[in-house]
């Protein structure tokens, strides 16, 4: 089965039991799946439900599509992502931000755990995401090109849109919240980086470095989705702290930023879609 006929079949068994039209979607990074929970559910997707779908098996990744109205906003969340390191090809870790964007979708607005590479961050930060490097996992645009998505050629200048940079940094601002602006390289993972590696992350221009995103958001480019990212910064990479990094350390960072990070989330949700529906008048 080729990669297109994967996603028309994903696609065809979400219709089957599915009857929602979101207009955002968005993706959920460590330790902020419970934010799902808190929306007005309509509706949920189990992964394994869907055929041919890939399934989630990193912890505290539950594993499913809630769709719903954050605050009044139509959103379909996923709860828990793919990752390439779990071992699947890469046109499948992309496979659910395609099928988002096939449900109707117009924005994509991903989150994710990091680490800094950037000396001036701090563990517990939340990084505006202004670009990002992907050169160190494969491209999930090689091979035959989704042409009901999007050109052979997609141009990349502006993957994460201005105005909707603007609108969370608007909004952070207004709630008080301390939000960095930087660039985030992902590496495939599952092992984190040595120190050599952050250095180099560094060098290369990179803030914040984690282990997923910058692939959903090449393929949501490549769809036409408009894109937005925050990153939370859970731990300082190798090199820039004497601790030794584990993904406890991760989880309990993600968890105790989680209430002032949803907060963010909720709030430039709904300034997003308030924005989207004055750009059609």
């Amino acid at each position: 089965m080729t990669p297109q006929e994967k996603l028309a079949k994903c696609y065809e068994s979400f219709r089957n039991k599915i009857d929602f039209v979101p207009e955002v979607a968005i993706i959920l990074g460590s330790g902020l799946g419970a934010l799902a929970d808190e929306i007005d559910i309509k509706a949920v997707l189990d992964y394994k439900d869907i055929e041919g779908f890939p399934q989630s098996t990193v912890p505290g990744h539950k594993g499913r599509f809630v769709f719903g109205f954050m605050d009044g906003v139509p959103v379909v969340i996923m709860q828990g992502r793919v990752h390439y390191y779990e071992g699947y090809p890469m046109q499948d870790v992309v496979l659910p931000t395609r099928l988002m964007k096939l449900m109707g979708a117009k924005v994509l607005f991903v989150t994710n755990a990091s680490g800094a590479c950037n000396a001036d961050f701090s563990a517990g930060d939340f990084m505006l995401i202004t670009d990002q490097i992907a050169n160190f996992v494969p491209s999930p645009l090689i091979g035959a090109n989704f042409d009901e998505l999007g050109t052979r050629f997609p141009d990349m200048h502006e993957i994460y849109d201005k105005d909707l940079r603007d609108i969370v940094a608007k909004t952070a601002k207004d709630l008080d919240i301390k939000l960095q602006q930087g660039v985030y390289i992902q590496l495939t993972g599952p092992n984190f980086e040595s120190p050599s590696e952050v250095r180099m992350c560094r060098m290369l221009g990179a803030d914040a470095v984690g282990m997923s995103t910058a692939c959903e958001t090449i393929a949501a480019n490549h769809a036409g989705m408009k894109i937005v990212g925050i990153s939370c910064v859970c731990n300082l990479g190798c090199g820039l702290t004497d601790n030794p990094l584990t993904h406890e350390e991760v989880m309990e960072a993600s968890n105790k930023a989680a209430p002032l990070f949803k907060k963010l989330i909720r709030t430039s949700v709904v300034n997003i879609y308030s924005y989207l529906e004055e750009s059609k008048n």
